[in-house]
This record gives structure tokens, sequence and C-alpha cells, in this order.
């Protein structure tokens, strides 16, 4: 005779078949699908540049070609200021530009999710600090909140992600406190608060668990905003000097005089990178949003 499967594996065969059913409605969105492809693209670039360009291609010293020589066949999309190969930059800055935006929405979207759950749970005071604290962030200028942060921190990384991350998390905490609202209304919140569950085990053990596809949904988006952020602040001058990124090879070519000179070359390729990835992420996140909640009616 056999046994009954344990909790644990009829656990796991409901992920699976939820994994399945999001893979199925996801697939029927064109728009989403080519989202997709394009991010797995970029991170294919991106993780095996040290392989296709190497290390060398930002030194300045011992560069390979002339300073802003146009595209040829040794260089396809020309030279920088320095003579540096401006498509291996590219290439490149493609790791730091990606990690960044990924990391930074991480942040933002952990912050967020953390203060909509506590902010719909509890009730009375606590609850009402955190939309306070909240509306707060939500109406100061998120771009000159980031710009403060790190114009005070030490120029580095670090700070461009602590800067994107702190200041982009309020409009993920109202979505979350929204749906956490809804779901401590069902009748099996009840229930499990009559059973004994307290504060922590009804957030982690049932709010958590359905607000999760929401706040996925959300960090595709979020990463979208987090690379655009970066490539501002790196362009203002305020990223991390010694590593390549698309918005420092923007602001690169703004210090060269690539505008007023007409060297298309050096603006063109991080602009469009920039553009196509925060794409991308978008048409993935409105793809996702469209599987987990049908009502909102995305075209596909």
């Amino acid at each position: 005779m056999t046994a009954p499967p344990t909790p644990a594996a009829l656990a796991r065969q409901r992920r699976r078949r939820a994994a399945l059913r999001f893979w199925q409605g996801y697939r029927t969105h064109r728009a989403g699908l080519f989202g997709l492809a394009a991010l797995a693209l970029f991170a294919l670039i991106a993780l095996t540049a040290p392989l296709t360009v190497g290390a060398d291609v930002s030194r300045v010293t011992d560069a390979p070609g002339a300073p802003l020589q146009p595209p040829s066949g040794a260089f396809l999309l020309g030279t920088d200021r320095f003579g540096r190969d401006v498509l291996g930059l590219v290439v490149w800055g493609a790791r730091v530009s990606l990690l960044v935006g990924l990391l930074a929405a991480l942040l933002s979207v952990a912050i967020g999710g953390v203060v909509g759950i506590a902010a719909g749970h509890f009730r009375g005071a606590p609850a009402t600090v955190l939309m306070r604290v909240t509306d707060w962030f939500l109406v100061m200028p998120t771009l000159v909140l980031a710009i403060a942060l790190a114009t005070v921190l030490s120029r580095s990384l670090a700070t461009v992600i602590l800067a994107i991350g702190v200041t982009s998390w309020p409009t993920t905490a109202r979505l979350v406190r929204a749906q956490t609202l809804a779901v401590e209304s069902r009748p099996y919140i009840e229930r499990a608060k009559a059973l004994g569950g307290g504060h922590w085990h009804v957030m982690t053990r049932h709010v958590l668990p359905n607000v999760m596809p929401l706040v996925l949904a959300q960090t595709t988006l979020t990463i979208s905003s987090a690379v655009l952020s970066e490539a501002t602040l790196a362009f203002l001058g305020l990223g991390d000097p010694t590593v390549i990124s698309w918005g420092g090879l923007l602001q690169d070519a703004r210090e060269a005089g690539a505008v007023s000179s007409g060297d298309w070359w050096y603006l063109v390729p991080p602009g469009i990178a920039i553009v196509l990835v925060a794409l991308a992420f978008t048409l993935c996140g409105r793809a996702i949003e469209s599987v987990l909640n049908p009502r909102l009616g995305v075209a596909r």
C-alpha cells in the first residue's frame, strides 16, 4: 500500500502546479516574452563580459585606439576620449548597471514590503506613524533625496544602491498595505488568530505568501526605475568614478564635449542600452501583473 504524500511533498506539488500555470499564462503575452528574451540577452552579455571584452577594457593607459575615433572595422562603436573601445565599455558597463539596479530594487521592495505588511496588520498608532512616514517620502522628490544622500555619503556603488533603495520604497509600501488589508479581512485569518496565532505567525505564514505575487510584479517594475536612477546619479557625477556604468559613460561623454562636437557614437550606445533594459523590465512587469491579476486587462 502506497504511503500518503507528506505535507512537504504536497506543498512542493502545489508550488510546481502554480509555477506551471504562471508560465502558461505568461507565455501568452508577446510583449512579456520579448522583454524576457531581452533581459536574458543582457544578462548573458553581463555575465560573459570578462570573457568577451576583459577587465582591461576600462584601462586608460595603453588604450588600443586614438581618442574619439568614429566607428570602423577595428572599433565597431568607435572610441572614447581616452581611446578605449566604446563597445567594450558598454558591454562591461552592463555588469554594474544591472547589478546596481537589481540590488537597489530588492532593497526598495524589502523596505516597502515590511512597512506595508506592518502598517496593514497593526492598527492604531503604529500604522498611523508608518503611513505618515510613507506619505512624507511619497511627496518628496525621489531624485532630490537620492542626490542628497549620494552627496553626503562617500561615492561608491554601495552609496548609490542605498540612495536609490531608501528613497523609492513608498509606492511598494502603499500597494502592499492595501493587499494586506484585503488578506486580513478573510475568514481564515480570524481562525488563525482564534487558534492562538500571534502577529509574527499571521504576517509570515498567511499574509506574506498572499502578497508575494504583488511584490514580485512590483520588483520587476522597480528594477526599471532603479536602472534609470543609477544612470541619472552617475550622469550627475555622483556615482563611483572607479567603475564603468552606462550612466558613467554618458557623464564621460558630456565632459568630453561629445554633444557639441557631434561624437554620437560616444552618447548613443549607452543611452540605447539604458532604454532597452528599462523597457524590458517594464514589459516583464506588466505581463506579470496581467497574469497575477487578469482584471488589469494588460494588452498581450
